[in-house]
């Protein structure tokens, strides 16, 4: 990785590893479907804008834009959902730490969907430790409410979503722009999300609160257009399993901003939870000096 890949990795990091705290923020007033529908209306509006300055040329044809389509819903629409919705019954922390999991479904899929990225040891045995520490995240909730375990596996279940759409990313949309991988799939998640909230949260509910506010505007202008330009162009410098190792930003800015600013309890079970994951992705990522040197 070179520095400017480096610096776009750390921005990134920043960005994502603080969305959840937004996230449940706004959570606090407005129902998970709206919160959606709001954040990619606005990431869809800065994509727009950029578009238009750049005045980047369009797809024409369906076969082009469908690529894009199909990432609004696997990579934005659901994932997102189901981040917001878990986030109703659990800390913004835990999703954070769930949510470092990504590079590891990204393996598992990599494994079978791209010839130049197949399963080793060290792949395994990160897995298995990943595994381990979701599960010891979860027994925090053992005995809690049923919402709370909903919640945590509905995180899991957007990694795994992201980690397809990673895959997807780098095997269909090769040559197209930074900034339409970004908006693209803004479009169809913008349309399914806003449909989604007068079908299930009607009457919609319109934010009142400031924070709310601001909370809605970081996540799309920011955490989904911004965040999804740098994200998609790292995907293609320096591919996809590299790129979701971003998430390893994920626990330590997550259980940072949320303890600090959401006064969320710093369990024994977040902290372990958050080590085992953060290691299991250096040990499935692991290289021998002699691989290395080959790669070189």
């Amino acid at each position: 990785m070179k520095p400017k890949h480096w610096f776009v990795f750390i921005l990134l990091g920043a960005i994502w590893s603080s969305s959840f705290m937004w996230i449940k923020i706004a959570v606090q007033e407005i129902g998970p479907i709206t919160l959606v529908a709001f954040r990619v209306l606005f990431g869809l509006l800065f994509g727009i804008a950029v578009i238009l300055i750049q005045r980047v040329q369009l797809p024409r044809t369906f076969r082009q834009w469908f690529p894009l389509l199909l990432l609004g819903i696997t990579n934005v629409a659901i994932p997102f959902f189901l981040i917001s919705w878990g986030e109703q019954s659990i800390d913004s922390a835990v999703a954070a730490i769930l949510d470092a999991t990504v590079p590891l479904f990204t393996i598992l899929i990599a494994h079978y969907l791209l010839r130049d990225d197949k399963m080793t040891v060290p792949k395994v045995l990160g897995l298995l430790i990943g595994f381990a520490g979701v599960i010891v995240l979860m027994s925090k909730d053992i005995g809690a409410s049923f919402g709370s375990i909903l919640g945590q596996f509905a995180v899991v279940l957007a990694s795994a979503f992201y980690a397809g759409s990673a895959v997807y990313v780098r095997k269909t949309t090769v040559d197209t722009p930074g900034i339409l991988r970004s908006a693209g799939p803004l479009v169809s998640a913008a349309v399914v999300m806003g449909l989604a909230t007068f079908f299930f949260e009607s009457p919609v509910k319109i934010p009142h609160l400031g924070i709310t506010w601001i909370a809605l505007l970081f996540l799309g202008i920011l955490g989904s257009g911004l965040a999804f330009v740098l994200s998609f162009y790292l995907i293609h410098e320096i591919g996809p399993t590299r790129t979701t190792m971003v998430t390893y930003l994920f626990p330590v800015g997550g259980v940072i901003l949320g303890v600090a600013f959401l006064n969320e309890q710093l369990s024994w079970q977040l902290v372990v939870g958050a080590v085992l994951i953060i290691v299991s992705l250096v040990v499935a990522n692991w290289q021998s000096a002699k691989s290395l040197a080959i790669e070189s």
